[in-house]
């Protein structure tokens, strides 16, 4: 006999940023505006919610409107990004940076303790709603080291993580300093998305990948692999 299939819910939302289309997203529909105000944030549209102008849905439709500052559009256009296709999303082609242009910075901060982190993960896997219905979905947390202060579940990682910086810009909430734990792997552009945040760490069950240290070790950003092991394998800046 056959067991009763799960599956989770994967839909297409499109943005526009100034009139112009800028992303569509392949996500979990849940957490939207969260989703649009944190891919802002990520991609350098935004620094603060008072950059946002404004934010509208379409009605019938799921997809956003976003009016935002113009020179924060002429910031974005003036890095000359390559488009390039991200390990983490599949085949959906995505902005990144080239992580060699980066500017060193200091050491933002440390995680907290081995067992704290796990602890926090304990928290973080047992919020998993949609993981432990169907087990086909990612998750994100942002944290001061001692709670988690939002979290997000979706289908795609790197949305996962939008979904709750975009919380916590809609919030007003502190993003700098903060920590983030994410279930999969730390891929390049989610590095580039926390360092962008100012995060001081990014912690994972799983591993970083080698790009993503490249941009961490720059930027003065702690990655944690193997989070919940006994023996974490922490990931510190240069110099």
């Amino acid at each position: 006999m056959l067991a009763e299939s799960a599956a989770v819910e994967e839909v297409a939302v499109w943005l526009e940023v100034n009139g112009a289309p800028a992303v569509t997203w392949m996500c979990t529909p849940d957490q939207l505006e969260e989703l649009a105000v944190g891919w802002l944030h990520g991609e350098g549209y935004i620094g603060s919610r008072a950059d946002l102008l404004k934010l509208r849905p379409c009605a019938p439709d799921l997809g956003f409107w976003a009016e935002v500052k113009p020179e924060r559009v002429a910031a974005v256009k003036g890095e000359n990004r390559k488009r390039v296709l991200a390990s983490g999303c599949g085949a959906v082609s995505t902005l990144l940076a080239d992580p060699h242009a980066l500017k060193a910075a200091p050491p933002r901060g440390e995680p907290p303790a081995a067992e704290r982190l796990r602890a926090l993960f304990k928290d973080l896997f047992a919020r998993g709603e949609r993981y432990n219905e169907t087990g086909g979905i990612h998750a994100a947390a942002l944290t001061d080291g001692e709670r988690l202060l939002y979290h997000a579940e979706d289908i795609g990682r790197h949305n996962a993580v939008d979904k709750v910086i975009g919380a916590a810009v809609l919030a007003g909430e502190a993003i700098v300093g903060r920590g983030l734990l994410v279930t999969g792997r730390i891929s390049a552009e989610l590095a580039f998305k926390a360092t962008r945040a100012g995060l001081a760490y990014v912690a994972t069950p799983s591993v970083p990948s080698t790009l993503a240290l490249v941009i961490a070790r720059t930027a003065g950003m702690v990655l944690v692999g193997r989070a919940v092991s006994g023996t974490p394998h922490l990931h510190r800046p240069e110099g």
